[in-house]
This record gives structure tokens, sequence and C-alpha cells, in this order.
């Protein structure tokens, strides 16, 4: 594993470069979460649909976030009927374990088995293969919205799975351990070794992303819970795949790198980052400049997605329509609402 990560000069370079804006911000981070942490469950609301919506779609399903959550909040007395609400609930559950008990998770085969076990718990498919290393070959597809696939690399083969993640969960253990290489590339090589061995049946692209907030989170970062990393991996998934192909074209041989990889791992990581921070502006904006109707007034337009200013005088009786056109218009102009068309046909959005 450690040849894999020899780089050349111009990709270590981007390499530094982008694991010093991820610990900058990391530095940052606890002065930012006691300023704005009564935002923060919100955000982590926001970022478990977003999550869970896009983990399931870059696999293939078609719910929709909104779809998510309606779900979601109907779980109780909603048979899961279909393939993808029993995806979409089983990552919830696995997503929820390892945000409320990250600390107390360790890296070991057992755990893993167990939180695979909970991803397709309620899959009725993969009962029979849940928390067990395959039995059969297996390899990566890409599925697209139009319903078609692409192979993108053949995995080990199950006579040698149990084996090469025994020699994987050594290695990261023991570099975290001793702490001679930095977590977030150690937590990058582990995604991409596993997603290489697939070593389940089914559930191996969903559980690596799973995996990967684990890592991250009990290495320190745990503000990547606020923002969704498999949101970003969804808008980018064909660079996902080009940059997992690239280390694998040259699987088992002394040529195999994954610098292409790690870059694209870091950049998605600086991404969320960028989010976050800008979503941290909007909350500062919203503690500091809204009085209490025009907090209601952007809670409304939230709510309802894209409303007319007659709904939100409907909604907020009591204040006149001048008012809550004035209250509209700063809200544009902050950049907090979006607002299309004119006259009779003005609409505004929430921005996200």
């Amino acid at each position: 594993m450690d040849k894999k990560l020899e780089f050349g000069g111009a990709a270590f370079q981007q390499i530094m470069k982008q694991l010093s804006i991820i610990d900058s911000f990391k530095g940052n981070w606890q002065a930012i979460e006691l300023k704005n942490s009564k935002h923060l469950k919100e955000l982590r609301k926001i970022a478990t649909i977003e999550s869970i919506g896009s983990s399931t779609r870059i696999e293939g399903a078609t719910l929709t976030d909104a779809e998510v959550e309606k779900l979601l909040k109907s779980v109780k007395i909603t048979k899961l009927t279909t393939r993808e609400q029993q995806e979409v609930v089983g990552y919830y559950d696995t997503l929820q374990i390892i945000l409320e008990n990250y600390q107390d998770l360790e890296l070991t085969e057992r755990y893993i088995h167990q939180l695979h076990g909970i991803l397709l718990k309620h899959s009725g498919k993969d009962q029979s293969h849940k928390g067990k290393y395959k039995a059969l070959s297996n390899q990566v597809v890409a599925n697209y919205p139009d319903g078609t696939q692409r192979t993108i690399f053949r995995t080990t083969e199950p006579a040698m799975t149990a084996k090469e993640m025994e020699e994987l969960l050594r290695w990261v253990n023991e570099r975290f351990e001793k702490a001679d290489m930095h977590p977030v590339m150690i937590t990058a090589a582990f995604v991409y070794e596993f997603l290489s061995i697939h070593p389940y049946q089914n559930g191996n692209g969903r559980l690596s992303r799973l995996m990967t907030t684990l890592l991250l989170m009990q290495q320190g970062y745990e503000f990547t819970q606020y923002v969704s990393f498999e949101h970003i991996i969804e808008e980018r998934k064909d660079d996902y795949y080009r940059a997992l192909m690239e280390g694998q074209k040259n699987r088992y041989n002394p040529d195999e790198r994954i610098d292409q990889w790690v870059l694209f791992f870091l950049d998605c990581l600086v991404t969320l980052i960028r989010r976050l921070e800008a979503k941290y502006q909007i909350y500062s904006k919203l503690s500091k400049e809204l009085n209490d109707r025009q907090q209601s007034v952007l809670e409304f337009v939230k709510k309802q997605k894209k409303v007319q200013i007659s709904e939100i005088e409907e909604a907020l009786q009591g204040h006149s329509r001048n008012t809550l056109k004035k209250d509209m218009a700063y809200l544009v102009n902050e950049g907090l609402v979006l607002k299309t068309g004119e006259g009779k046909g003005t609409r505004y959005h929430y921005q996200e």
C-alpha cells in the first residue's frame, strides 16, 4: 500500500496544498462550531438527507431528496416494499449509528461486518450474505439514470478477500497508531483499497462512503457531518469513477499509483469545506441582521421552496403586504432568497 502512495513532484505539491486548506479549516472549526452551534442540528439534518439520497442514487436508485425525507418521516408506519426504500432506511440507520457512536467504533472486521449487516438489514434479497464476505466474484459497475451500466473494474476474488481485508485493516490501523502519515491520506487510501477489494456481495459503494464519514470524524474532522460528502461525489460521479479506474488499471502491478484518486478525494473535501463556510456565513447573517418577522418570512419560503407574495401575506397575517414586499427585497438583496419573474409572475425561491 505504501508504494501506491509514492507520488511525483506535481501531484505531491497539489496534495500538500489541499491538505493545508483542510487542516487550516479543521483548526478554525472549533470556534466556528461554538459560535454557530444552534444551527448545527439543522445543517446535520439537511446533510443526512442529502447523503442518503446521493449515496443510493450513485448505485442506481431514483428517489429524490424530498422523497427520501418524506419516507424517513413516515418510516414507522410505512412498509418498505421497494428495494430503494429498503436501501434508504438501511443507509439512514447505519449513518445514525456512525454519527452517534463514531468515537467507540473500532476499525476491525467485526465492526465493519456489523455496519454492513445494518446497511442491508431491510433488504430482503441480501439477508443470506449481509455481514459476510462475498462468496461469488463481483465487479464495480457504474449505474446511470437512463438504466445503462458500465463495468469500471474487476475486484478481488472471493478466495483472497479475507486475506486482503486483513492486510488492509492492519495497514490502516498501524498508520493511524504510528501517526506517520496524514490521516486524510490514510482514509483516502482505505476507501480506494476497500472499493478495489469489494469485499461484500452487495452494498460496497454505500458502505465505503459511510466508512469515509466514520474515519474522518474519528480523526477529528467532525465538520464533515454538516455537509454531504456523498452529494459532492454524486455531482462528480464521472470524475469519481475515472479516478478509481486510473489506479485500478495497474491493479496487482508495481506501477499501481492512486495519486489521481487522492487528489479527487481531497478536492471533494475542500469543496465540502467551502460549502460549509458559505452556509456558516448565511447563518451568521441570519443571526445578526434579520428581525423576528424576516426570520419568519425566510422560514416560510424555505419550507415551501417556491412562493408568491400573496402566499406569504396569507401565512403571516398581521403584517402589511408592503412591509412583506420590503422584507422580500431585503432577503433577495442579501442572497438568501432568489427572485424570478415580474409582476404577477414573481416567485421567490429558497437558496440552499
